[in-house]
């Protein structure tokens, strides 16, 4: 049965890289919680941050807001990347809100909804893009480059229905678009497939800021490409 594994929150912590002076204060530091935690649309990104009650987010300019309000990650990817590190990866150390076990997160399709619970429903939106402060808390060397190629990047969700979550509750699929963009492919599309990059553009469920890049990441394509006729 799809499940919900764990459900994590953090409180903003100074996250350093042992091998330079770069530091920065963070909420990728998530950690398991023992009772329900209420789940709402936060609002517009760069003025609201998580969806998560309790959950702290820092960097408002690139992460939370209504687009990105639950990020999901499949406790069996953690538990590949244990394997391939060598190291234990509790649940929520990839910054993580809800760690599943049972559904391939990544093979989700854009736009796709589920029920947790009893009465929240969540809609797959946008892939985890890999950053600095990721790669610094994780502190492994090459790690954008090593999880970028990996494509088992994990989702964010919009919230359709709030509600509360809490470790153990069911996932059920409601709906699934029929357009067939999986996370793992738009994901591949916005980093080392661009040429996926114009399957985007009409993905039912990508964000519209994934959606108005993908559109001019194209344009921009084909207004370089040698072998696109131009009026004479």
């Amino acid at each position: 049965m799809s499940r919900v594994l764990s459900v994590n929150l953090a409180t903003a912590r100074t996250v350093s890289a042992p091998r330079s002076t770069w530091s920065r204060t963070s909420g990728i530091d998530k950690r398991p919680v023992d009772h329900p935690v209420q789940v709402t649309a936060p609002g517009r990104r760069g003025v609201a941050g998580s969806g998560m009650a309790g959950d702290d987010v820092c960097n408002l300019r690139h992460h939370g807001g209504d687009d990105q309000a639950v990020y999901a990650y499949a406790r069996e990817d953690l538990d590949r990347w244990e394997s391939e590190l060598g190291r234990t990866l509790p649940s929520g150390c990839f910054g993580e809100n809800l760690t599943t076990t049972g559904i391939s997160v990544s093979d989700t399709v854009v736009g796709e909804r589920w029920r947790i619970g009893d009465g929240l429903v969540l809609e797959v939106s946008d892939p985890r893009i890999p950053c600095r402060t990721f790669a610094t808390f994780l502190d492994e060397r090459a790690w954008m480059r090593r999880f970028t190629e990996a494509a088992a990047p994990g989702t964010y969700f919009r919230v359709v229905t709030p509600g509360a979550v809490r470790a153990g509750d069911p996932i059920t699929v409601l709906s699934t678009p029929d357009h067939g963009i999986t996370v793992a492919l738009a994901f591949r599309a916005m980093t080392t497939e661009p040429d996926l990059l114009p399957h985007l553009v009409d993905a039912t469920g990508l964000s519209q800021e994934a959606r108005d890049n993908a559109r001019r990441r194209t344009r921009i394509a084909l207004d370089t490409d040698p072998q696109t006729p131009t009026d004479a």
